[in-house]
């Protein structure tokens, strides 16, 4: 491989930065490709308060997932790995990372629980597989 070659390559192997931000807290950053990662609308939000490029409702977790996790911090691990196994099978998953591959992307999520949600573990799966 020539060196103009490998330049190319790491040029295209963009290591993108992956913000969560919360519907309900102000205006979300106006920075970055800008992705709703709920499976249900926000209520009370219009559509051109959260001024997104992409809703992926099919990248959330399943109802029975979510339903059964209940952000429940004792049933965080097992959640995350649950999720995992659901993104792996998920065809939503690879546009999913060739969007986070080329841009820098806001994550825009509504549950009220701001450490231990689906846009944590999504993030976190999603910079394991750009590594």
């Amino acid at each position: 491989m020539t060196f103009c070659e490998r330049l190319i390559l790491a040029i295209s192997i963009k290591s993108s930065l992956i913000t969560i931000t919360r519907v309900y807290t102000g205006d979300p950053p106006q920075k970055g490709y800008r992705i709703l990662i709920d499976r249900l609308w926000p209520r009370g939000i219009s559509k051109e308060r959260l001024r997104l490029d992409k809703w992926m409702r099919d990248i959330a977790p399943t109802n029975d997932l979510r339903k059964w996790y209940s952000h429940d911090p004792r049933k965080w691990d097992e959640f995350r790995n649950r999720y995992f196994v659901e993104l792996d099978k998920n065809h939503h998953t690879r546009e999913l990372l060739e969007i986070c591959r080329k841009n820098d992307v806001v994550f825009l999520y509504s549950s009220k629980v701001e450490h231990i949600n689906n846009a944590v573990a999504l993030k976190e799966y999603v910079e394991e597989h750009q590594r």
